[in-house]
């Protein structure tokens, strides 16, 4: 009998010691208003940069450039909000059309480029070396 006991106890006591370890201590806070705006701002930048990335002659500077249009899109759906934000900001302080379109293509062009080199995306086949 003193041995059912031992092994009962023994079973316990493992069974106790491996689940509580899996115990998740849960927090609830309110969402601030600044929270809410912030995401929504970063939304909309994001938006803005994509609707500016379907305009057809950005789609065509892209494939000139080797960038194929859903990569520019997968990337900037990986932008930070403060990247997205600050992107958004840029295009808007070009001016309409001309170099302004230029400058937002060869911006985009070299995130594009440093984010392949640190190995965050894989738009350029040229970045990946001989393997």
């Amino acid at each position: 009998m003193p041995s059912i006991l031992k092994r009962l106890f023994v079973t316990i006591t493992l069974v106790i010691v491996t689940f509580t370890g899996f115990t998740q201590s849960v927090q609830a806070a309110m969402v601030g208003t600044d929270q809410a705006h912030a995401a929504v701002a970063a939304q909309q930048s994001r938006d803005r940069i994509v609707s500016e990335l379907n305009r057809p002659e950005v789609l065509s500077q892209l494939e000139k450039m080797g960038v194929a249009p859903a990569d520019a899109q997968a990337r900037v759906a990986a932008l930070t909000d403060s990247e997205a934000a600050m992107m958004a900001e840029r295009m808007d302080s070009l001016p309409a059309g001309g170099d302004g379109l230029v400058g937002a293509l060869v911006f985009i062009f070299v995130l594009l480029l440093v984010t392949d080199l640190l190995g965050l995306t894989k738009v350029y086949p040229f970045t990946r070396g001989h393997r």
